[in-house]
């Protein structure tokens, strides 16, 4: 059989794309009889089929064909791998004509019917058909947060000769119930999963694990299903688990298939039923049917109330709503009757609100829309028997031991009568966590959200929950591992955990059954703490030494320079520590503290274990620094000296830098720096403290003045012209004559005659008395302020009339001297008029024609007026 399945893979794993569409599957079968021909002679012959389900427009096909394979139902172990053809397909889809829903979602699937017969021999176990794909529709809303691609497994169990008293004919439970259902979110829902049998076996219902698909396959591939037992879905919990798909407010019926309730937010849930077949009151298989059921944001105009409302707590005030949100609803009307029919409360509002005068059982009747389009009405009752509180508790949390739960529930008008424990966070149905009070072994280490679901004779129903966290052994957590004590002394050890401690030896010590006895031996001793925790046991110890005496030594007497810190130490075994004198210590109680003392101080330690102490002296003498005096800071003009005087009661020095000092072993050296410099006098003597003296005297160096006194400029009589000196902070000028004052750096020249030339020196001194000097040559002219531009220039590199430049007479700044060609074309723009500056007959480098050339300049002379003049100037070649 494996080396046909191998060739049929093969060709499958090119043919075939992944099965991430699938939505959905079940197996069914049926007995067809007996073989009484061939090699297949007494074999047992049924007819089975694999029902796919398939998103419509999914873009994808069924696997052509598939992988089935049959399995011993005991062992796991591989019967037979078939390939069967796809049979048929049909699509189902669900078209809405209800006015009363709104936003009705498209539920369409595409149904794979694979059909085969099958031949087996009687087995006592029986059979396991299964078939899986690796692929399941992602996005699941009720698993694991990142549960990554994960596939689907569909099997039938066919009973074995054990069951079936040596006759292992059967036909499976085939369910019936409408494929095509649609749920709103939020709103009360109902949808059957009923099943028939032929065999008239009892069916028994419940939500079970939906199984992941085998190991194995890529993308596109086909590989077998994987034998029983079979992984669960990674739901999640604790909003989901197998035993509640939809959430805790959605139940099956276990006599009839059908699933009711508070459908959750929108989204896509996998949701799988088991329906156990029951013969003489035996389980005999268990057929499953695996959908992915898709919950929209729709709403239905719709009376829905929950089957009952429970007041079973601590109140008889009840408030209900309808569960449908739809917005079709125009009006409400409730009733509230009492057993005895009587309307006891009727409202018309959205919300009903009412306190019950007494214990017992209620009808609510809500109509919405009456007399209008959607009218609906429906009926529950209402439970009132307040104090029914939920509650256990547990023993025994050691793994691979039986841990015991005891129900603690109490139910002040009923007597408790309905158990279901989740004991694993697996399936709720787990039949043997039904009884009152379980035994259960953990058999690995981890927290255990336990759950119990229990009910009363009232109907009643609460949920508890508690964490359980199984251990391989308790906790101890000791306070100190070693200790130290006198011989005279008491200690008490402690140690903290949950559970039952007891210590050995059992030799002076008290309370040797609690956690922190007292002990006081007299020689040392490991003590050991044994805590048992519900059969989990530990053991730790504690080790307590015990000596007669206290050893200490101190550090030898020392010298220290004045205020210099010292760090005290000794040597000792002891627990606690006093020092004195404690004022200049850094912590009088610890075995090496730091001391900054300016006189000699003589300090004494303590070192105490227990009632044993001891003591020990050092004597710190404290020695002054040699003195060290630099003088004072001095400040110097650009690259020139200073003598430096110091002064020390020290037997030698030393100046640093030495680099720029005539002698650096005198205590009056000359100091020529390159910069502002700070020296160090550095003064020793041997009277105890081996550390220089220091002092530091700074030499600043004032930067190089740079004495200005202004631009040379020509002037005409009678004008006031304003001098500008810089570089310093007092200024003289000379000589003195036309000048308003000669001492500040701005004065004001008037002349009265024209001069050809005058000059006028500054003297600029810094705030050391550094000086420096600079000149400025004035002409002065008899005419207006003019700027004169010549009427011809040559440019033809001759060094003589080669720059066309104005000369300005009485004018404070030129604001632009443009050139124009005889076309008005800007040849040439400025407003410097240095000598360095002017037009040379060129534009971008290019020689411009002889001819004439017309200029204009634009100038303001030193009263503020402005001056604008226009001619011709001649170029010639």
């Amino acid at each position: 059989m494996r080396q046909f399945f191998i060739s049929i893979f093969l060709i499958a794993v090119v043919s075939n794309a992944r099965a991430d569409h699938i939505t959905g599957g079940e197996m069914f079968y049926t007995f067809v009889g007996i073989s009484n021909a061939g090699i297949n002679s007494g074999n047992y012959i049924y007819s089975v089929t694999l029902k796919l389900f398939m998103r419509c427009n999914s873009g994808r096909a069924f696997n052509d064909p598939t992988l089935i394979s049959v399995f011993d139902r005991s062992t796991g172990q591989s019967v037979s791998d078939l390939s069967i053809p796809l049979s048929s397909q049909q699509t189902l889809n669900y078209s809405n004509n209800n006015p009363c829903i709104t936003d009705p979602p498209t539920v369409c699937y595409v149904v794979g019917y694979f059909n085969f017969t099958i031949a087996l021999p009687p087995n006592a176990a029986g059979y396991v058909i299964a078939s899986q794909v690796n692929y399941r529709i992602s996005g699941i809303n009720n698993l694991a947060a990142g549960y990554g691609t994960i596939g689907a497994t569909y099997t039938a169990e066919i009973p074995g000769t054990f069951s079936l008293a040596d006759d292992p004919k059967n036909n499976s439970a085939h369910f019936t119930g409408d494929d095509l259902v649609i749920i709103c979110a939020g709103n009360s829902f109902s949808y059957s999963f009923a099943a028939e049998d032929k065999d008239g076996d009892q069916l028994r219902y419940s939500f079970c694990d939906a199984y992941k698909g085998g190991p194995g396959g890529s993308p596109g591939s086909i590989v077998p299903p994987s034998g029983p037992p079979y992984q669960s879905l990674p739901y999640g919990f604790p909003a989901f688990t197998s035993g509640t798909p939809l959430g805790n407010k959605v139940t099956i019926d276990r006599n009839t298939g059908l699933i009711t309730g508070l459908a959750p937010s929108e989204g896509k849930y996998v949701v799988t039923v088991c329906v156990e077949e029951i013969r003489h009151g035996i389980v005999i298989a268990t057929q499953r049917k695996d959908l992915q059921i898709n919950i929209a944001s729709c709403s239905i105009a719709a009376a829905k109330l929950l089957p009952e409302y429970l007041l079973c707590k601590d109140s008889k005030t009840l408030s209900v709503s309808n569960l449908s949100t739809s917005p079709l609803i125009n009006s409400y009307n409730w009733q509230f009757l009492n057993k005895a029919g009587l309307v006891i409360f009727n409202t018309t509002t959205a919300i009903a609100t009412y306190t019950f005068p007494d214990t017992g059982v209620y009808t609510i009747k809500l109509f919405i829309n009456k007399g209008q389009q959607c009218a609906d009405s429906v009926t529950s009752v209402a439970k009132v028997y307040p104090g029914f509180v939920p509650g256990f508790k547990f023993s025994g949390i050691c793994i691979n031991k039986a841990t015991q739960f005891t129900d603690q529930t109490t139910s002040k008008y009923g007597i408790v009568n309905l158990w279901n424990w989740n004991l694993t966070e697996a399936a709720s149905n787990n039949p043997d966590a039904v009884e009152q009070n379980p035994l259960f072994t953990y058999n690995a280490k981890g927290t255990r959200n336990v759950r119990l679901i229990v009910g009363d004779s009232k109907g009643c129903l609460d949920t508890a929950y508690k964490d359980i966290v199984i251990i391989d052994k308790p906790l101890i957590e000791l306070a100190f591992r070693d200790s130290l004590i006198c011989v005279s002394d008491k200690v008490q050890l402690i140690a903290n955990g949950t559970g039952n401690f007891s210590w050995t030896p059992a030799l002076n010590i008290i309370n040797i059954n609690s956690n922190s006895p007292t002990v006081s031996p007299r020689l040392t001793t490991v003590y050991y703490v044994d805590l048992n925790e519900d059969g989990c046991t530990n053991r730790d110890s504690v080790k307590i030494s015990v000596v007669d005496h206290v050893e200490l030594k101190a550090m030898a007497d020392t010298i220290i320079c004045k205020s210099d810190p010292i760090h005290l130490h000794i040597v000792s075994d002891g627990l606690h520590y006093s020092w004195t004198p404690a004022f200049p210590l850094s912590d009088p109680a610890v075995p090496n503290p730091i001391a900054i003392s300016d006189v000699s101080t003589l300090f004494e330690v303590t070192a105490v274990i227990g009632s044993c102490s001891a003591k020990d002296r050092v004597n710190v003498t404290a020695i002054p620094y040699p003195m060290a005096d630099a003088g004072n800071d001095t400040v110097i003009c650009f690259r020139t000296s200073a003598q430096l005087n110091g002064t020390t009661n020290g037997n030698s020095f030393l100046w640093t830098p030495s680099v720029t000092l005539n002698n650096s072993t005198i205590l009056n050296p000359v100091a020529t720096p390159f910069q502002t410099t700070s020296y160090v006098l550095s003064a020793f003597d041997n009277k105890g403290c081996p550390k220089p003296g220091l002092d530091t005297v700074i030499v600043k160096m004032l930067p190089e003045i740079n004495a200005y006194a202004g631009s040379d400029t020509a002037i005409v009589i009678n004008q006031p012209l304003q001098l500008h000196a810089s570089g310093g902070i007092k200024y003289e000028w000379s000589p003195p004559y036309n000048l308003s004052a000669i001492n500040v750096p701005d004065p004001v020249a008037i002349f009265r005659e024209p001069v050809a030339g005058v000059f006028y020196k500054v003297i600029v001194y810094n705030e050391a008395n550094c000086m420096d000097s600079a000149t400025i040559k004035i002409k002065v002219y008899k005419t207006k302020p003019s700027v004169f531009v010549p009427n011809a220039f040559s440019p033809n590199g001759d060094h003589n009339n080669d720059m066309l430049r104005p000369i300005a007479a009485g004018i404070k700044s030129i604001e632009y001297f443009k050139i124009f060609n005889r076309w008005g074309q800007l040849l040439y723009s400025t407003d410097n008029v240095s000598e360095s500056g002017g037009w040379d007959g060129k534009v971008a480098g290019r020689n411009q024609a002889e001819g004439a050339y017309v200029w204009i300049v634009k100038a303001v002379d030193f009263t503020g007026a402005e001056y604008i003049q226009k001619g011709v100037v001649l170029l010639i070649r």
